[in-house]
């Protein structure tokens, strides 16, 4: 296997423009900043409340991006619309609350399984690889297999909300337990949610981990630090990951 990607999430530079309703800052410069200091992809959510990303970007981000493409998205037609016509790399389905701050939790698959199936099949009719966001759960790893997805993208936001504290092993156990039942079943793993460069490092022992989707760590330390030094800083946690395993 190659080495893990970096895929950037710029939603959150879209969420400071969206606060003025202006133009500044741009999220397609964003995208191209961070591919020049070592992204190997981008990855946006289109909410269907569009909190941050908007339409224009979604459309944009196809031109701009050199790397992987990825579109996070709820399972909802007007968004399914719009994937199929932009033909990212990558969708990546995630439940979506108008009320949450953020993603909140995994997929629900069970519940969802027959229009996953459906949009799997819409997805794969245009070349689009489709990865489920879920929990780290054997029956969600189970299920997201027999839909015909791609790839699983563990939830990492309940392992990074107990790193430090006595629950983190077993929330890491859950993680690289998962990650081990995908690989089993044929699925490929990506990672992502509240992931950091310090809380990072144990998950990158997943077994067959392909790709991280990280955002809020890296525009939140970019105010300090600058956008392209926080993406070096975190492409190289995992190059010295990579370089002691190897």
């Amino acid at each position: 296997m190659g080495d893990i990607l970096l895929c950037v999430n710029i939603d959150h530079i879209a969420t400071v423009r969206q606060a003025r309703g202006g133009k500044e800052p741009d999220p397609l410069h964003g995208a191209v900043l961070c591919e020049q200091h070592g992204a190997d992809g981008i990855t946006v959510h289109l909410r269907e409340d569009r909190r941050h990303i908007q339409d224009r970007d979604v459309r944009m981000l196809k031109e701009v991006v050199r790397g992987k493409y990825n579109l996070e998205m709820a399972l909802s037609d007007e968004i399914v619309k719009i994937a199929l016509e932009v033909a990212p790399h990558q969708v990546t389905l995630v439940p979506e609350k108008r009320q949450e701050l953020t993603t909140e939790g995994g997929l629900n698959v069970k519940g969802n399984f027959d229009s996953i199936v459906r949009a799997v099949s819409l997805f794969h009719d245009r070349g689009i690889l489709v990865s489920l966001f879920i929990e780290p759960e054997h029956e969600a790893v189970e299920l997201s297999k027999k839909t015909g997805a791609d790839f699983i993208e563990l939830h990492t936001g309940v392992y990074c909300n107990a790193f430090g504290t006595p629950r983190e092993k077993r929330e890491l156990d859950r993680l690289l337990t998962s990650a081990r039942a995908a690989v089993e079943t044929g699925l490929r793993v990506n990672a992502g949610h509240g992931l950091n460069a310090e809380n990072l490092v144990p998950v990158l022992d997943a077994e067959g981990l392909e790709e991280l989707n990280i955002g809020h760590s890296i525009v939140s330390r970019s105010i300090f630090k600058g956008l392209p030094g926080t993406v070096r800083e975190l492409k190289e946690v995992i190059w010295r990951h990579a370089g002691r395993k190897n």
